[in-house]
């Protein structure tokens, strides 16, 4: 028997069966729009577009614009969300497939947001995936099955929107007497056209939190939804306390045994559980909740109509995503705010320059994400009477008291102020940082102490040696180039170095530490009593009292100003003034004896700003030096990085090199090129074996245009990146419009 004939011998009822094929199922196209143009789930530049899928017509109903639907592309599997339906296709028939199934049976994306995600794919040079994948929230399908709508909410009904109404007048009647212009913003909530403001708040633990609440009062007794984005959840929960007391409810489980949530505002942020937010999501696309709190997940919140969006801090570094397009949180509530027809307001103690820019209406022109808006400042004599009063102790003022402690960290003067003020109530030290090394100063002139090699930050070692930070070179018979002095002191030091300082300076005082870095972390809120309190920006507790006197700090200290001559960064000056604002709110008025010092040599418009609280003296100042620069906000500009071959590659596509029509700009200064670099910049700290040859000879460079300009840059950009991709050209490319950090 040949190997031919050989057969495979089997027991008597196991052989194997022979399996019939089956004749595939005749599936019919919908009668009506039989085609989907869907939006897949896939992050690839060059893949952006929609595909068009056909629609059975057992799914016509189910398979509306917004659903999210399963589908198969290439090899796999992949979930979308129809963006259109359509009754013809430029694609072949004989190449479009079938839609498997519909995953959700209710709309997860609302025409208005579809549009929303499509104007802001353009203006920050990404694809609706990429924002699709930061809008919708991972799907939960026990929640979609048990989540059960209740009745509209309470700020709908007509007792509710009375309630409001009052809320409305009471607290209007209330900054009428504080603020100039507030009367246009109060017709805009009331009215049916896009306008924009920048609202310059007034000192007090509270005060932004009730001016926060008065709008989204306003616009909810005019059925207008409310979108705040707020820089931590330490403001969300204080937001989430004063709309309480105003009479709305959250978004909560109302108890009962069917499951129903109901409530009048719910919490948008990515820390949450999947499930809860998710079903805030859902409870906010259809309609059933009309206000959203959170971060800067919650400026894609699928709110309907001429709404409100309100950004708080609108410097906060969180405001920009971190995935494709790193989008930023300002300039996506402003062109939402402008698709919707509804009010933007950026509201901040300190304005940024981007505020700045936009109030001054002689050469704002509007673009995607930017435009002229009106400005809101308190009236002076009101801020005179509101704000504590502000000394700054610096080395001139400081001789004309006659101090003998001129270059000490905490003078003389402070300490017998803050001694004063710790026999009524508790004081608010506010250090730079909490850093675990030390930074070195000269201890006659205080300049920092700079490595003679490479002009890098020097550092004290355990066992005493002085090395520089960058190069690591040692230091010894070390003298400062300006005074000549051959001794340093330590310049910052963390919270429990300054703990220790002052434990000397204010014995038998109790200190509470607030700062990331300390065991007990940061510390959410103290009692009203007699106590020294260090905390860094952003960790400062609240003062809890029985009344609002006994909620507010008797003297706020900010030490080592001096320490912001060095800050790095575009927006070093205003990030600084931000903190200091930000801590010197929560003192006392000087109506009540509250008392704020600056401690240390800075810049003394920073100073000034701080000591009249007036924010856009500063944000004048910076915007004057960059259009000298050719900086944002004047010029818009993009970060391109990544390995040198491919983002030299880029900057030519773009007609950013010499020759393009991109590669100069004109300035007050004259014509210069438009783009600053390439310089080397580190590779990234999550990085493996795979990756290290990507990454490798990283550089970054930053392209400027004419603010005109700004939406033809980002489309350029974007083509040459799907090129890039669709290419495989080897190498690490990537780019961002609006960068907070450039260089």
């Amino acid at each position: 028997m040949t190997n031919e004939d050989a057969e495979q011998l089997a027991l008597d009822g196991l052989a194997p069966r022979k399996r019939r094929k089956r004749a595939p199922a005749v599936k019919t196209p919908a009668v009506e729009h039989p085609i989907a143009q869907v939006v897949l789930d896939i992050q690839a530049t060059h893949l952006g577009q929609t595909f068009d899928y056909f629609v059975e017509e057992k799914y016509s109903a189910a398979a509306q614009p917004g659903v999210m639907v399963r589908v198969r592309f290439g090899g796999q599997r992949v979930n979308g969300i129809i963006w259109k339906r359509a009754d013809t296709s430029a694609t072949p028939e004989s190449s479009i497939r079938y839609i498997e199934r519909v995953v959700t049976d209710r709309v997860l994306v609302p025409e208005s947001m579809r549009d929303d995600m499509t104007r802001i794919a353009d203006a920050f040079g990404g694809t609706r995936a990429n924002i699709l994948r930061l809008a919708v929230p991972p799907r939960v399908a026990k929640v979609e099955s048990q989540l059960r709508v209740g009745n509209r909410d309470a700020a709908g009904t007509a007792a509710g929107k009375q309630r409001l109404a009052a809320v409305d007048q009471e607290i209007y009647g209330q900054l009428q007497r504080q603020y100039g212009n507030i009367n246009l913003l109060h017709d805009a909530l009331q009215g049916r056209r896009f306008q924009s403001f920048v609202f310059d708040l007034l000192p007090g633990a509270d005060h932004w939190r009730r001016c926060a609440a008065w709008m989204v009062a306003a616009a909810l007794a005019q059925n207008k939804p409310a979108v705040l984005v707020l820089p931590t959840m330490r403001e969300i929960a204080d937001m989430t306390e004063t709309l309480r007391s105003v009479g709305l409810k959250p978004f909560a489980s109302t108890g009962a045994a069917n499951g129903v949530y109901d409530g009048d505002f719910a919490v948008l942020n990515a820390q949450m559980a999947p499930a809860d937010r998710y079903r805030a999501y859902l409870a906010i696309s259809c309609g059933q909740v009309r206000c959203v709190l959170g971060t800067r997940a919650a400026m894609y919140a699928p709110v309907e109509g001429n709404a409100l969006f309100l950004i708080l801090d609108d410097v906060c570094y969180q405001d920009a995503d971190g995935m494709m397009p790193y989008a930023n949180a300002r300039g996506v509530l402003r062109l939402r705010a402008k698709s919707h027809n509804g009010v933007f307001v950026a509201m901040a103690n300190a304005r940024s320059a981007q505020s700045q820019w936009e109030t001054d209406a002689a050469h704002v022109g509007d673009t995607q994400v930017s435009g002229f808006s009106t400005p809101i400042h308190a009236l002076p004599a009101v801020t005179k009477e509101a704000s504590p009063w502000i000394r700054w102790l610096n080395r001139d003022e400081l001789a004309r008291l006659a101090d003998p402690t001129i270059g000490a960290r905490v003078p003389h003067t402070a300490v017998r102020i803050l001694s004063k003020a710790l026999e009524t109530g508790p004081v608010l030290l506010s250090i730079p940082q909490d850093g675990i090394t030390e930074a070195l100063s000269c201890s006659k002139c205080h300049r920092q102490v700079r490595c003679a090699r490479c002009t890098g930050p020097l550092e004290r070692l355990a066992d005493g040696t002085i090395r520089c930070r960058w190069c690591g070179a040692a230091t010894v018979q070390w003298s400062c180039p300006t005074c000549h002095n051959e001794r340093m002191r330590v310049v910052r030091v963390g919270a429990a170095g300054t703990a220790m300082e002052l434990a000397r300076l204010f014995r038998g005082v109790p200190m509470v530490l607030s700062t990331p870095s300390q065991p007990r972390g940061v510390v959410s809120d103290i009692g009203f009593a007699p106590q020294l309190v260090i905390a860094t920006p952003g960790a400062e507790p609240r003062v809890r009292g029985e009344s609002p006197a006994q909620c507010e700090y008797r003297a706020v200290a900010i030490l080592d100003a001096w320490t912001s001559l060095y800050a790095s960064g575009i927006d070093a000056d205003v990030d600084t003034l931000t903190g200091w604002m930000r801590a010197v709110s929560l003192c006392a008025p000087r109506t009540r004896g509250g008392q704020a010092l600056l401690i240390g040599e800075t810049d003394p418009v920073l100073a000034r700003s701080l000591m009249l609280w007036n924010s856009p003296m500063l944000a004048q100042v910076e915007v004057e030096d960059r259009a000298q620069t050719a900086l944002p906000p004047v010029f818009a500009a993009a970060c391109v990085w990544g390995r040198r071959d491919a983002v030299g590659t880029m900057l030519k596509r773009i007609g950013a090199l010499a020759g393009g029509d991109m590669a100069t700009i004109d300035t007050i200064a004259g014509t210069m090129p438009s783009v600053l670099g390439p310089v080397p910049i580190p590779q990234p700290r999550t990085i493996d074996s795979r990756e290290l040859e990507g990454t490798a000879d990283r550089v970054k460079a930053v392209v400027r245009v004419p603010q005109g300009r700004r939406a033809e840059l980002a489309l350029r950009l974007r083509s040459a990146s799907a090129r890039h991709v669709a290419s495989r050209e080897p190498g690490e490319l990537r780019f961002q419009m609006d960068p907070k950090e450039r260089i």
